[in-house]
């Protein structure tokens, strides 16, 4: 991948739901829930607090779950990936 989130930045890709409901129901795009839990792909480095650098504490490769209005929606290599805060990650799913 070609791009490298800096400071306490992350890369996450969203975790696609289902457009089909358990009973066969098909939910258009337009009223699908923007996905709120997702794979790290790229993480920063950390970030520097009261002159002290801070590493992020999530790795690529950990399932995290982030607020529903979190991050910014960017496109990388044709792909829509979310770019956030590692603030803006509520917490990291146990395998």
């Amino acid at each position: 991948m070609k791009f490298k989130p800096l400071a306490d930045r992350v890369l996450v890709r969203p975790d696609v739901q289902p457009n089909v409901t358990p009973g066969g129901i098909i939910i258009p795009g337009t009223v699908q829930e923007k996905p709120m839990e997702g794979i790290v792909e790229a993480s920063g480095p950390g970030r520097y607090v009261d002159g002290k650098f801070v590493a992020n504490t999530v790795a690529v490769g950990d399932c995290v779950v982030y607020g529903k209005w979190s991050g910014n929606e960017i496109m990388v290599e044709g792909e829509k990936l979310m770019i956030m805060e590692e603030s803006q990650i509520l917490g990291v799913v146990a395998p």
